[in-house]
């Protein structure tokens, strides 16, 4: 999934970067308001992570503006302020939870999987997928106690669409938020269709997997 992190303490911000990147994610950084402002309206993002003290606006603000541009992300403020006013507003302006620096990495990302479970009406991090378990945390798709063997991209690509479930999702989304951002001369479609070839070979060696549909000359979907 997408993150932006909009933070001016550097460190903290290439921090969290790079634990992100580790656990799979894909990120953009902003110092500033501006640089937020640019890096959103370049692309859509699952999650903003959104520091109230930036130099050159509130956060708060950024907050407002942000919901306008990108409509469909999910937004944690991480702030020093204690002050409940601050959470009240953030809150209130749609942001999804409030994390109070310092904080830990690991709550963060366990933050970021509750609210991504929520949006998608997931209870929790094991799926029922047809005859297999698709666990969330620990990146496996088992069927029984056989481990399928998805690659990282074929997981990433999964678990988007079942993030996703019910809605079809074009080959462009899908590369965007496996990839990040692609020019039109980088973008083909086709390497979208080969992991989604992968996958079903994959998994229909042990059990049906026609809740992974495709939806001609738009996608694919995953139906539950």
């Amino acid at each position: 999934m997408k993150v932006l992190i909009i933070e001016d303490e550097r460190g903290m911000a290439l921090e969290m970067e790079d634990f992100l990147l580790k656990a799979g994610y894909l990120c953009d950084l902003a110092f500033t308001a501006r640089q937020a402002r640019q890096q959103m309206e370049q692309g859509p993002y699952d999650f903003i992570l959104l520091d109230l003290g930036l130099p050159d606006m509130d956060g708060l603000m950024v907050l407002e503006e942000a919901k306008k541009i990108c409509r469909e992300a999910s937004y944690i403020i991480l702030t020093a302020r204690g002050k409940l006013e601050d959470r009240i507003k953030g809150l209130d302006l749609g942001a999804d939870d409030y994390l109070p620096k310092p904080f830990s990495l690991l709550e963060l990302q366990s933050r970021m999987q509750a609210i991504s479970r929520r949006k998608s009406g997931l209870k929790d991090n094991l799926v029922l997928l047809g005859d297999f378990t698709i666990n969330l945390s620990n990146r496996t798709a088992l069927y029984g106690n056989t481990d399928v063997g998805l690659s990282k991209k074929e997981f990433d690509l999964l678990s988007y669409l079942l993030l996703n479930k019910n809605r079809p999702l074009t080959r462009m989304q899908l590369s965007e938020h496996i990839w990040g951002g692609l020019s039109d001369d980088d973008y083909d479609s086709n390497y979208i269709d080969v992991h989604i070839k992968n996958i079903r070979k994959k998994m229909t060696a042990y059990a049906p997997a026609d809740w992974l549909q495709t939806i001609r000359g738009i996608g694919y979907k995953i139906n539950l």
